[in-house]
């Protein structure tokens, strides 16, 4: 009996051995055929920063946008609807370092579209780069680079992933708009000349323009432009989202008489190329070379994934000049409503509806024109900071004997001349508390505050963080000042942004296409999260300097 069982134990063990063994096999088998064999990406990556645009226009203008633009991004995309800006100030420079970077000014170094070097003693542009050439142009436009961009962008990170076979081609009007998403390693930037209608690069990139680009130029499209004058797309009186046209607060154009329409652009063919910023017509414009691009470089043809990095500029200009309250406003996204529907009607023709992924975002927003706010009985109003400069330079000298102890007011903040201060023996500990004790005071100001000593500061946290994102140590000011909700900087008329509130730093982050689950989602997100998210969806390296996170809801 005992060896009846024995032999049956031996027989169920041998059974079970070679059915685990079977099942061990096929579960190999089964694992290795369905284990990817490559890396799925899209065949072309669309990067979209429009200048200026503040998230609450996706909604503000719904009604009037057609079925294939805003729409369709909309409906068919993701959008992360609280994505806001994490650091201050909030200026063109900075959007598109952090967008494409994923970090902030205090670690990409980009703290404004200029800055004061103390130790240069000048002023220094964003992209400046005097060690290289104009190409496509006998103007100094050309002498850009993205050298100061301490970090990787995520277009950098994409080239090397695919061991630089993947192509970046990026084109704004603005070239600091251009350089900045392209990143370091571009195979082509290239932005605008006011000298000659045409699209530029340098010698970072290449020695001479491509056939392409040089065949695009000859089109001379910026007189076409011109041509068409600029009149509103629908019937004046349908603007309803918008104030009336003509007001005391908006900018005229070179030899208008009043901020109405028709605004006449007739004059400027062949004769002032820089109006093409100032019109809707440059959004148009920047998007016939990107299409340009595609077939011309091959993006998304040959088996790599390549990116197109496209930011919209003319959004700002019209935005600075007439307000985010204007009939002008309005008409520019109008306008770029069936720009997009043409755009993303491209590139379902050309690289295939689901190949590609695309997403749209904005560097900064926009605070309302202090006399729209005044008008209309709201907190707002500008200010004087070179006042500020001329009397705190007078009391600093008749307190501590320190002639020009301020070098400049730039970006919301004071740098002061240390060499003057110490050379003078004054306690510059002293003169940066009687500074603040003067901003304090002033209308509009909210707050100022020494930045090397921001724990002290009596702030909400969420501020202070604010302020230590924007604070690069080799780059940035002395003491920060923040402005009360509504005030801009500026007498004259017209508006701008750089401040840390919603109406500058609440954007649109929509995501479309390949690999895109559609939904919103109203957790809040920051600008930094976009690149993170891109490099997830790609399978590659966050950039380097990268601190964002990834908007996990916005994947399939």
């Amino acid at each position: 009996m005992k060896v009846k069982f024995l032999c049956l134990s031996i027989a169920i063990l041998f059974a079970s051995g070679a059915s685990a063994q079977k099942a061990t096999k096929s579960t190999a088998k089964t694992s290795t055929s369905n284990y990817p064999q490559t890396v799925a990406r899209p065949k072309l990556v669309v990067g979209m920063v429009v200048d200026q645009m503040r998230w609450d226009y996706l909604y503000r203008f719904y009604s009037r946008y057609g079925q294939g633009g805003f729409k369709r991004l909309i409906n068919e995309g993701f959008s992360a609807e609280n994505t806001l800006i994490p650091y201050t100030p909030t200026l063109t420079a900075c959007g598109h370092s952090s967008v494409y970077t994923g970090s902030v000014p205090a670690i990409n170094g980009i703290i404004g579209n200029n800055w004061f070097d103390p130790q240069l003693g000048r002023d220094v542009y964003c992209v400046e780069d005097k060690d290289v050439s104009t190409v496509g142009s006998t103007s100094k436009e050309g002498l850009m680079s993205p050298k100061n961009l301490l970090v990787t962008t995520v277009t950098d990170e994409l080239r090397m992933a695919t061991n630089f076979r993947s192509k970046v081609i990026s084109v704004s009007i603005k070239d600091r708009g251009a350089i900045l998403p392209g990143g370091h390693t571009a195979n082509g930037s290239y932005w605008y000349d006011d000298l000659t209608g045409s699209f530029i690069t340098s010698t970072h990139y290449m020695q001479q323009l491509p056939t392409w680009v040089n065949e695009f130029n000859a089109r001379k499209l910026p007189n076409t432009y011109f041509a068409k004058d600029w009149h509103t797309l629908y019937p004046i009186e349908t603007y309803k989202e918008s104030t009336a046209d003509d007001k005391p607060y908006e900018r005229l154009f070179k030899g208008e008489k009043t901020a109405t329409f028709p605004h006449l652009f007739k004059q400027y063919v062949n004769k002032n190329y820089s109006m093409m910023a100032s019109i809707p017509y440059g959004n148009t414009f920047t998007l016939e070379f990107a299409k340009a691009a595609i077939p011309a470089e091959q993006l998304g043809q040959t088996g790599n994934t390549d990116f197109l990095a496209v930011s919209l500029s003319s959004t700002d200009y019209v935005g600075h000049q007439f307000g985010p309250n204007s009939i002008e406003l309005e008409d520019t996204y109008l306008r770029l409503d069936k720009d997009l529907e043409d755009f993303f009607a491209y590139l379902d023709k050309t690289i295939g509806k689901g190949n590609y992924l695309f997403f749209l975002t904005a560097d900064h927003g926009v605070t309302h024109v202090p006399g729209f706010s005044k008008e209309n009985k709201l907190p707002g109003g500008g200010l004087n900071p070179k006042k500020y400069k001329t009397e705190l330079d007078s009391l600093i000298l008749k307190e501590f004997k320190v002639k020009d102890a301020i070098f400049t007011l730039i970006n919301n903040q004071l740098i002061f001349d240390t060499d003057a201060i110490k050379a003078a023996n004054a306690d510059y500990s002293k003169i940066k508390q009687l500074s603040i004790d003067y901003l304090i005071k002033q209308e509009g100001v909210l707050n100022a505050v020494d930045v090397k000593n921001l724990g002290n500061a009596s702030l909400p946290q969420e501020l202070k963080n604010k302020i230590t994102n924007g604070y690069n140590a080799r780059r940035s000011g002395d003491v920060y000042i923040i402005l009360d909700a509504g005030w801009y900087p500026t007498l004259n008329p017209g508006t701008g942004h750089a401040a840390w509130n919603p109406y500058d730093s609440h954007i649109p982050a929509v995501f479309m296409g390949w690999g895109i689950k559609p939904g919103k989602t109203n957790k809040p997100y920051a600008m930094t999260d976009i690149a993170p998210t891109i490099s997830a969806l790609l399978h590659i390296q966050q950039p380097s300097g990268s601190i964002g996170n990834v908007i996990i809801e916005a994947m399939k």
